[in-house]
């Protein structure tokens, strides 16, 4: 063999690693994974304890049925319900609750959105669909602080799951 052969057999067995670790890249997160939920839950709740919040975290799957719901000590009753339908909510429309929020108000091209779907959209912050390689695979809603502290937690959140999806 000559040291162009070599130098081609190799390339070969490169991108054949290569696309082998994209396959299972792509393979492992098809749809959410209990484990990833919980490593989102557990970052968003360690935030929202440094920011004095004691939220609720709820994430679905790519079928806006749920993972997990996640539910800090001492959170209000209301967050459950409200951290499920925002997490329902970004999968429905597939985009965050906080840009719902403009084009569900009177005029807007979504107006009266919130009454759809048994009740179940939300239309203010705090949920951010969960994205891999352009594919859906979830939704993540947090309930427990102010609209901005929400927002602020669902797109942390969303930050760490892209970090694991990578």
């Amino acid at each position: 063999m000559d040291t162009s052969q070599i130098t081609e057999i190799v390339k070969k067995v490169i991108r054949q690693q290569e696309q082998n670790e994209t396959m299972k890249r792509t393979q492992r997160l098809q749809d959410m994974t209990l484990d990833v939920a919980m490593t989102v839950a557990r970052g968003v709740e360690e935030r929202a304890r440094d920011m004095g919040v004691k939220a609720v975290v709820a994430v679905t799957n790519r079928g806006a049925n749920p993972v997990l719901v996640h539910c800090m000590d001492d959170s209000f009753i209301a967050s459950y319900d409200v951290a499920m339908g925002k997490a329902y909510t970004v999968v429905a429309l597939k985009m965050p609750t906080i840009e719902l929020k403009s084009l569900a108000q009177p005029g807007g091209s979504l107006y009266g959105i919130q009454n759809t779907n048994s009740g179940r959209i939300v239309i203010f912050g705090g949920g951010e669909p969960l994205m891999s390689g352009g594919c859906l695979l979830g939704g993540l809603g947090v309930s427990g602080g102010t609209e901005e502290e929400d927002t602020a937690l669902a797109a942390y959140g969303r930050q760490l799951f892209e970090r694991l999806s990578v």
